[in-house]
């Protein structure tokens, strides 16, 4: 029986923070100086000013501070505030983080329809980690009716991007058909995504895809490498998968999946699959 890591379910909380991309005026860009210097005091005078004209990235910033305790005391109730201020002006990281707190019940009583409804908002503007968390609640029907051809969209939106846990999903609802039709070779295709970018879960079910010969040419060579990777970022399972193929192999064939391993690692993951 094939034996797959399955999804991973858990809604993300990433605080998306300021980078100086989005510096548009003098203020903003002395209180990011001094922010990356850790020095809060400086860069909350050099925000808070611009707050009262209603610069929704300097909201944003003061919201993301207290949401940390940056400065401050950590509050979350007045993170909501200023965070909602900047989601309101279509902030698009405000209302990713808006919706974590509902997500999350930190300043506000939890609410998965809130936070749905600014994460579609973050989602649409093209935030990854919005699109992954909607994907998740639409798999697990938190807070909406459970759509698993919905998750596989968001799924999806949020993969193109390179986020790896929704690569990696999205490489389970295709092996699983869960949401969309069977396609062993696009699971494998979005596994392999993951996989190099280091995700020892992808890693996993790659080298499953290479024992079964699903998706891929059968190899337990290459099942090999990617279980030999897997177990050097410390994956149990894969440590296993490893030990029982060993017995199917001569001592030339693991040498040459070990040497293969070796190279895939070395190349940053570029030369893993010629």
């Amino acid at each position: 029986m094939k034996y797959l890591i399955i999804k991973y379910l858990a809604i993300i909380h990433v605080s998306i923070f300021l980078n100086s991309v989005d510096v548009n005026c003098g203020d903003l860009q002395r209180g990011w100086d001094a922010y990356k210097k850790n020095d809060f005091k400086t860069a909350l005078e050099e925000w808070k000013p611009l707050t009262q004209i209603g610069d929704p990235a300097a909201q944003f910033n003061i919201g993301y501070m207290y949401d940390n305790g940056q400065g401050v005391r950590q509050n979350f109730a007045e993170a909501i505030k200023w965070y909602r201020l900047s989601a309101e002006q279509q902030y698009s990281r405000a209302q990713f983080n808006l919706a974590v707190m509902y997500s999350n019940g930190e300043g506000v009583p939890q609410n998965y329809k809130e936070a749905i409804k600014w994460y579609r908002l973050a989602a649409k503007a093209g935030i990854a980690e919005a699109q992954y968390n909607l994907g998740v609640l639409y798999d697990q029907g938190g807070g909406v009716k459970r759509d698993l051809k919905q998750a596989v969209k968001f799924y999806k939106l949020a993969a193109i991007q390179g986020h790896i846990k929704a690569q990696f999903n999205l490489g389970v609802m295709y092996d699983s058909g869960d949401g969309v039709n069977q396609n062993f070779q696009e699971a494998a295709k979005w596994y392999r995504l993951a996989a190099s970018q280091n995700y020892s879960n992808a890693q996993f079910n790659l080298g499953i895809m290479y024992q079964e010969g699903e998706g891929v040419l059968q190899d337990n060579i290459r099942a090999h490498m990617w279980w030999n990777i897997a177990s050097s970022r410390g994956h149990k399972s894969a440590k296993v998968k490893r030990k029982d193929i060993e017995s199917k192999m001569t001592f030339k064939a693991i040498e040459q999946a070990q040497e293969l391993a070796r190279e895939c690692i070395n190349s940053n993951y570029r030369s893993c699959n010629s």
